[in-house]
């Protein structure tokens, strides 16, 4: 049975009114009358996950990580719930299933959790029922039998682990969009599906800024080999195969372009010269559970030194008390925070064999005046943070430039 079971998993969108449910549902009823097991995973309804965010705003000035999981796993059971209501109405069978229910453990990370282990009995018990099985998405449970989440996004991520506990054919995430594009239609109507990605282009693309899917569902697909198919939920057109792409293949030198208007830069100035304060500053940062992106140190003078990094805009907070924390410890003298930054990315597997794509980016930005302030690459991604309100006309003139729209 393993090898016939699809995991399905529907955004926010896709059931974001009842008529969306029932649809949703009918796509599950399809798929389960073709012969195959089917196991749904969905996300909160709509705009509900940010509505229950700012209605804790209303309650708490900060509330704890804690009792922010317990709240916002209330929107996925929603959805569940009547999905398996609409399935039922047709007469199938199905039932709804909490992360926990699932047997979906976690770390004790809330907001942030990452999945240990998934226990799949009581799923292949359904299934062996007839049931088509409706996991809620974004959520777990951590050994205190707590609920947690696993941040924006965490839909995704259920989704792909279930679908490797299964040992499911493949998983395929419905979206509001037909699939991968080489970079945002809205911003560049001239934007082409692509119909293949790597893994490893679509992690960069992903953590650079690409909303299509969630960074870690990426990271956990390759890890285990899970082949995913990202497609609309409006149509039935073939959307984005997620895969190892065959070595032979020759790889487009550049693949898509992203970008991230969710990032701010932090510059600390005046500290130290000296082996060992680099490590202490973002030893700091990782204690908070806080990702830093781009690092730029400058060439110490005097026995002085100054580092800027980047990291999300949602941690900021807590990267403004963890400075001051190690702010004497360090012999910071001044700190600089940005929020009007935007990074922009290239990524490409053909770029490890392209020499001069680097210089070509560089070069269309500067043509049209647009200042980099900071780059980082790899292999396959080249990134550039700029002032924010240059980020769109800096996607569609590098998608130009890397003449993606032919």
């Amino acid at each position: 049975m393993d090898n016939n079971i699809v995991v399905m998993k529907f955004g926010g969108t896709s059931v974001g009114d009842a008529q969306k449910i029932k649809m949703v549902a009918r796509k599950a009823i399809e798929t389960k009358a073709s012969g195959k097991d089917v196991v749904v995973t969905v996300s909160a309804m709509g705009h509900t996950t940010d509505e229950l965010i700012e209605l804790s705003k209303r309650v708490s000035a900060s509330p704890s990580r804690r009792e922010m999981d317990m709240l916002l796993s209330t929107g996925e059971q929603v959805s569940i719930a009547l999905l398996a209501m609409a399935i039922e109405e047709q007469t199938y069978k199905a039932v709804s299933l909490t992360g926990s229910q699932a047997g979906i453990f976690t770390d004790d990370v809330y907001s942030e959790a990452k999945i240990l282990t998934i226990d799949t009995k009581r799923i292949f018990d359904e299934l062996k029922d007839g049931k088509i099985v409706i996991i809620a998405g974004f959520q777990g449970i951590n050994q205190h039998g707590d609920i947690t989440t696993l941040g924006r996004g965490g839909s995704d991520t259920t989704a792909v682990a279930v679908a490797s506990a299964l040992d499911a054919r493949y998983c395929e995430i419905f979206t509001d969009v037909s699939g991968v594009y080489t970079t945002d239609p809205n911003i560049v109507p001239g934007a082409k599906k692509i119909s293949a990605v790597s893994y490893d282009e679509m992690l960069e693309l992903a953590s650079s800024g690409a909303k299509v899917l969630h960074l870690r569902a990426v990271e956990f697909a390759k890890k285990h080999g899970v082949v995913v198919h990202v497609r609309s939920s409006f149509n039935n057109t073939e959307g984005t195969w997620i895969m190892d792409i065959d070595k032979e293949m020759e790889q487009a030198v550049v693949s898509g372009v992203s970008y991230d208007e969710n990032q701010v830069k932090i510059s600390v100035f005046g500290i130290p010269d000296k082996p060992g304060i680099a490590a202490r500053l973002f030893d700091a940062f990782a204690g908070a559970n806080i990702n830093v992106d781009m690092i730029v140190q400058n060439v110490g003078e005097g026995g002085i030194a100054a580092i800027s990094f980047t990291i999300k805009n949602e941690d900021l907070l807590i990267a403004k008390k963890v400075i001051q924390d190690i702010r004497d410890k360090l012999e910071i003298k001044e700190i600089a925070i940005d929020t009007d930054i935007a990074k922009v990315s290239i990524v490409g597997a053909g770029m490890k064999t392209h020499p001069g794509v680097a210089a070509r980016m560089f070069a269309c930005l500067g043509d049209n005046g647009i200042n980099i302030e900071m780059i980082s690459t790899s292999p396959i991604i080249i990134s550039c943070v700029i002032r924010q309100d240059k980020a769109k006309e800096a996607i569609k003139i590098i998608h130009e430039c890397f003449e993606l729209d032919k």
